[in-house]
């Protein structure tokens, strides 16, 4: 029993742990109306996860490496003004501008940390600013539609009535990159940049490549959801997913990407995004008030930070056999 709880709660299993145990306390609580467990609730939920999981993709690469890419959260909104702009005769052509620049401004940050020893913290600080002050300034702070109405009808229509190619798409990049993480050695470097970078480096590992290469694909990934959402909603808005920022960093630690670096996987960010998902539409569905996600969501965190203390196991055994000792019965005949 011991052994299989470790096992729930490690680092790997955690956060399909977790979704799972959201998933059955929701299907509890909604017992009566039955309208969590209904097919247009899954279809939320996949709509929010093409929404929020690339971004969180993105960022979670970026913490693997014990890295932290801010600008995620500029790079959607430019990426889809970008498409919106470039798109309407070929919807391709849209995508390849956008997602070309969320990489090429990863590339250019992450390049720029590596080259003069920065903060990433700093460096994407300004580059969010930055993205976020271009976009104003190529839209004029205005929404702008996209005419080929043809795209958003077919992103949204639903395949199943579970997802729309949206969340689809969504599902592709992860299954990808869980697969590069896996099975070629761009995890093994990621990993291991992100577990001791100098050791790295003193095995002949490149890890400013790495890093550079990490930032490429959290723009890449960032940018391709803000792509998508665009074409989806026939629009783009220089304030779109503005506020992104906070939910992805949720969602990666839910997934179980460690703060630390060179802890994490795809399919746990998955995991961690389907969570956040369905807690936002499980609650909804059941008419619990918005705010209330943010406040379960905020617990969950804090219990995974417990979880993640370090020594934490042996700060409780210290503890039961002090408090063991401390309440012992004497034994007859002993003083």
């Amino acid at each position: 029993m011991k052994r299989a709880t470790r096992f729930l709660l490690g680092p790997t299993a955690r956060p399909f742990t977790i979704m799972v145990g959201a998933i059955l306390v929701l299907a509890v609580m909604d017992r009566g109306s039955g309208y969590f467990l209904s097919v247009g609730t899954v279809f939320s939920v996949m709509q929010l996860f093409a929404t929020l999981g690339l971004a969180a993709l993105g960022l979670g690469l970026s913490m693997l490496v014990r890295e932290f890419d801010l600008s995620v959260a500029g790079i959607v909104g430019l990426a889809g003004c970008i498409a919106v702009m470039t798109g309407v005769a070929n919807p391709w052509l849209g995508v390849f501008l956008g997602v070309g620049a969320g990489a090429a401004s990863g590339v250019f940050q992450g390049f720029i940390m590596t080259r003069l020893g920065l903060s990433s913290v700093g460096v994407t600080l300004g580059g969010l600013l930055t993205l976020q002050g271009l976009t104003y300034v190529l839209t004029e702070n205005k929404t702008i539609g996209y005419p080929n109405i043809a795209v958003a009808l077919e992103l949204n229509s639903p395949i199943a009535n579970l997802i729309s190619l949206r969340s689809a798409a969504a599902l592709a990049v992860f299954v990808l990159a869980a697969l590069a993480m896996a099975y070629t050695h761009i995890g093994y470097d990621v990993i291991a940049t992100g577990s001791d970078r100098r050791a790295s480096r003193v095995a002949g590992l490149n890890t400013d490549r790495v890093i550079i290469g990490v930032f490429a694909a959290s723009g890449a990934s960032a940018a391709l959801a803000g792509v998508l959402l665009s074409y989806s909603l026939g629009a783009a808005s220089p304030v779109a997913l503005a506020d992104v920022l906070a939910p992805a960093a949720a969602a990666a630690i839910v997934g179980g990407v460690s703060v630390a670096g060179g802890r994490g996987s795809p399919m746990g960010i998955a995991a961690g995004v389907l969570t956040l998902c369905i807690l936002r539409s499980g609650l909804s569905a059941i008419g619990v008030e918005p705010h209330v996600h943010d406040l379960v969501t905020g617990i969950i965190l804090v219990v995974i930070a417990i979880l993640d203390a370090p020594d934490l196991a042996h700060r409780v055994t210290a503890w039961r056999l002090d408090y063991a000792e401390r309440h012992a019965q004497p034994v007859a005949g002993k003083p």
